[in-house]
C-alpha cells in the first residue's frame, strides 16, 4: 500500500440489514471523528499507519467512541488480515481456531493477522494467558478492546505486550457531526429520503447519548423505523415531540460494577470535600438516576462526615445518620430528598480531618510496634490479687478535682507527650482546641504544684 493510500477508500463491505451504526462505520481515517488527538498527524498511530507496521494494543475508551472502528481500520490502512469476535461470547476455543488460520496465512501469503478481541476484560487472568505465546511469536497481532480500566481489567503479562491507547468519550460537535452524516448521505445509512429532522430534534437526539456515537445512531435507526411503523410520519418530519415519545424510556451510560461506579462517587465526595453543593448534588442525582444503591450512597455520607467534616461540625454525622434513616423509612423517590440535603450539608460544612489524620498515626504506631503495657493506675482491680499487684493505684478521679482535670498521665510511659490529635481551626475545633489548650494549662500548674510539694518533702 502506498503512503497516499492513507486515506483512500478501503474494502470494507457492510452486511446487508446491518445496524445504521454498522452501515456508518468510517471507511477511512478523514471519516474517524472526535479522536484527531489519538490518530491526527504526530500521534503514534498516524505513524505506524503511514509506515505499515503496528504492534498489539489495547483501545481503553467508553461505549460508541470508536474503539471496534478504529481497529477495523488498523487492519485495513496497515493491510492485514481482520479476525474479531466479541469475549461476552467466545472463548480459548476461538482464538485457538484464529492462532491455526493466522499460521496458515503467514505461511502461504506472508500477511499477518489481527485479531480484534472486543470486550477483552471479560476474559479472565488466565483466559488472557492465551494471548500471550502468540503475540510473542508474531502469529497474531492482538487489538483488544475495553470499558474497564486495563489496569484492574488485564492481567500484567498481558499488557506488558501491548501499547494502550485511551480513547475519549465523543464530545457533542463529533456527535453532530457523525448525526448529520447518517442524515445527508441517504444511500449509505439507509434512512428515508424524504424524511426531515429538525434542528430541534437533533439536539434532543445528541443530549440523549453523551459521548455514544453508537447509541445514538441506533436510537436514530430505532425511531425512525418505530414511527414509520406506527404511521407517525406522514408528514415526513421528525420533531421534537417525536424524539421526546421515542425517549421516554432512555438511560444513560453508568456501570454500576464497573469504573462508573467509583468514578462517579469519587467525584461526589470530592465536590463535598471542595465545599461545592452544586456539584455534589449533580454526581448524587446521577448515580440515583442511574440506579445506584441508595443506602449505599448514605453510607459513603456518614463516612464523609466522619472523614471530612470531624469534629469541624460535629452535627454533621447526626445528619448524615438520619439521612441514612430517612431513606430507609421512606424509600424512593421521597427518601431521596434526605440525601440531597445531606450532601448539601456536608459540601458547606466546615471541614477537618484531624479526627481522621490522628486515629491514622494511632493506627500507624501500632503497625509498627507501639503496644505498651496499660499503666497501673489506669487498670480495673476487680480481685484482690489485682490489688495486691497495685493495679488502680495512684488513679485520679476527674470529678474529685476542680473543673474535672486532673495531672494524670493516660499513656504509657514510653508513649507520654505523644500528640495525634491537633484540632484544625475551622468550625467547633476552635473551641476543641481553645478548651485543649485550656486543660494543659491546668495540667502545668498541677504538675508544678506536685513538683514543688515533692522538693518541699
Amino acid at each position: 500500500m502506498s503512503r497516499d493510500g492513507l486515506f483512500d477508500d478501503v474494502d470494507d463491505e457492510r452486511p446487508a440489514g446491518a445496524p445504521l451504526a454498522e452501515r456508518m462505520r468510517p471507511r477511512t481515517l478523514d471519516e474517524l471523528v472526535g479522536q484527531e488527538g489519538l490518530v491526527g498527524p504526530g500521534s503514534l498511530l498516524h505513524d505506524l499507519f503511514e509506515t505499515g507496521q503496528v504492534a498489539s494494543m489495547i483501545l481503553w475508551g467508553p461505549p460508541g467512541c470508536g474503539k471496534t472502528s478504529l481497529a477495523r481500520l488498523v487492519a485495513n490502512l496497515t493491510d492485514h488480515r481482520f479476525e474479531s469476535f466479541s469475549a461476552v461470547l467466545s472463548g480459548v476455543k476461538e482464538v485457538r481456531r484464529v492462532v491455526q488460520d493466522a499460521r496458515w496465512e503467514r505461511q502461504s501469503s506472508g500477511r499477518g493477522t489481527i485479531l480484534f478481541v472486543d470486550e477483552i476484560h471479560r476474559f479472565n487472568k488466565s483466559q488472557q494467558d492465551a494471548f500471550l505465546p502468540h503475540i510473542e511469536d508474531g502469529t497474531i497481532i492482538l487489538i483488544g478492546a475495553t470499558t474497564e480500566n486495563p489496569s484492574f481489567a488485564l492481567n500484567a503479562a498481558l499488557l506488558s505486550r501491548c501499547q494502550v491507547f485511551t480513547l475519549e468519550p465523543l464530545d457533542r460537535e463529533a456527535l453532530r457531526r457523525i448525526l448529520v452524516s447518517a442524515l445527508e448521505d441517504r444511500e449509505r445509512s439507509g434512512l428515508p429520503a424524504d424524511i426531515v429532522v429538525t434542528d430541534e430534534a437533533v439536539d434532543l437526539l445528541l443530549d440523549s447519548s453523551p459521548g455514544d456515537a453508537r447509541g445514538l445512531l441506533n436510537r436514530l435507526e430505532a425511531l425512525v423505523l418505530r414511527e414509520e411503523k406506527k404511521g407517525n410520519l406522514s408528514r415526513g418530519v421528525i420533531d421534537v415531540e417525536v424524539v421526546k415519545r421515542s425517549l421516554k424510556d432512555r438511560s444513560f451510560r453508568y456501570d454500576r460494577s464497573g469504573e462508573d461506579h467509583f468514578n462517579v462517587m469519587s467525584a461526589f465526595h470530592k465536590s463535598m470535600r471542595g465545599g461545592d453543593p452544586q456539584a455534589a448534588l449533580y454526581y448524587l442525582a446521577r448515580m440515583l438516576t442511574a440506579g445506584e444503591d441508595p443506602l449505599w450512597i448514605a453510607r459513603r455520607i456518614i463516612r464523609f462526615a466522619s472523614e471530612d467534616v470531624g469534629l469541624a461540625d460535629p452535627t454533621a454525622l447526626s445528619v448524615a445518620l438520619a439521612a441514612r434513616e430517612s431513606f430507609h423509612l421512606l424509600g424512593s423517590p421521597e427518601g431521596e430528598l434526605a440525601l440531597a440535603e445531606a450532601a448539601v450539608y456536608m459540601a458547606t460544612a466546615p471541614k477537618s480531618n484531624a479526627v481522621y489524620a490522628a486515629f491514622n498515626a494511632a493506627m500507624d504506631l501500632l503497625r509498627k510496634g507501639g503496644v505498651h503495657e496499660v499503666p497501673k493506675a489506669l487498670r480495673n482491680a476487680p480481685t484482690p490479687l489485682m490489688k495486691q499487684l497495685d493495679y488502680g493505684k495512684g488513679y485520679a478521679y476527674p470529678h474529685d478535682f476542680d473543673e474535672a482535670v486532673t495531672d494524670q498521665d493516660y499513656l504509657p510511659e514510653a508513649l507520654r507527650g505523644t500528640r495525634f490529635y491537633e484540632p484544625s481551626p475551622f468550625g467547633h475545633e476552635k473551641e476543641i482546641a481553645r478548651r485543649m489548650a485550656y486543660w494543659d494549662e491546668i495540667r502545668k500548674t498541677l504538675r508544678k504544684k506536685k513538683g514543688e510539694t515533692d522538693e518541699s518533702d
